[in-house]
C-alpha cells in the first residue's frame, strides 16, 4: 500500500477537496492529526511572518514529489483518457508510456523523481534508488531489460494493458537475472 492511499480513503469517506488537499500537503490523514499537539505547533510558528496564499510561490520541485498529488492524479487520469481517445480516433497508440509509468509510480508507489535526464535511476522510493520500466500495450512479453551499469537498487516494472489498466511490481536488484552481462532482466 502506498503512503498516499489515505487520500483515496478520504474521498471515499466523503471528505471535501479542501480537506484532501490539506492532507496531501501535510502527508497525514485527518485521523492522524490528533497526535500533533496544537500548542506545540503554534509555538513553533510564533515568530514566523504570515503570508497570504497569493504570495506563496512554489520552488522548482517539492523534493521530487509533485506540488499536488491530487492534481497529479487528475493529470494522470486525463493523460490515460487522452491516450485511449487517440487510439480510438486513429487506431494508433500515443507514445507516452514512460511518462505514464513514472506518474503511476509517483501516485501508487510514492516515487520521488530525480531531475529530468538524471543518470542511473528515475527516482527514489523509501530512500532506495529506483529505475522504472514501463511495458506498453503493444508488447506481448512481461519481461524488461535494464542496463546493468545503472545506479539503482530496485526496479519498478509497470504494465499497461490494452484497456489502459495499470499494475506494477517492485523488485530488488538482487532478484533480477543476467547479473554478469550488459543487461539485467526482470519479469512482472
Amino acid at each position: 500500500m502506498s503512503d498516499w492511499d489515505f487520500l483515496h480513503e478520504m474521498h471515499d469517506r466523503g471528505y471535501n477537496a479542501e480537506d484532501i488537499a490539506d492532507a496531501a500537503g501535510s502527508g497525514a490523514a485527518p485521523w492522524e492529526w490528533e497526535y500533533i499537539d496544537r500548542e506545540w505547533a503554534e509555538a513553533q510558528l510564533k515568530n514566523e511572518a504570515e503570508e497570504d496564499a497569493s504570495s506563496v510561490k512554489p520552488i522548482q520541485s517539492r523534493e521530487g514529489f509533485p506540488f499536488s498529488i491530487l492534481k497529479q492524479t487528475e493529470i494522470f487520469q486525463d493523460l490515460v483518457d487522452c491516450a485511449a481517445r487517440h487510439l480510438e480516433n486513429t487506431g494508433r497508440y500515443l507514445q507516452v508510456w514512460g511518462e505514464l509509468g513514472e506518474i503511476y509510480a509517483e501516485i501508487k508507489f510514492g516515487l520521488r523523481r530525480h531531475a529530468t535526464h538524471a543518470p542511473g535511476s528515475d527516482g527514489t522510493i523509501d530512500g532506495k534508488r529506483v529505475e522504472v520500466k514501463t511495458i506498453s500495450p503493444e508488447k506481448t512479453s512481461d519481461r524488461v531489460l535494464v542496463k546493468s551499469q545503472g545506479d539503482f537498487e530496485q526496479l519498478l516494472i509497470v504494465r499497461i494493458d490494452r484497456e489502459f489498466q495499470f499494475r506494477g511490481k517492485l523488485l530488488d536488484r538482487s532478484e533480477l537475472g543476467g547479473g554478469a552481462g550488459k543487461f539485467l532482466h526482470g519479469r512482472l
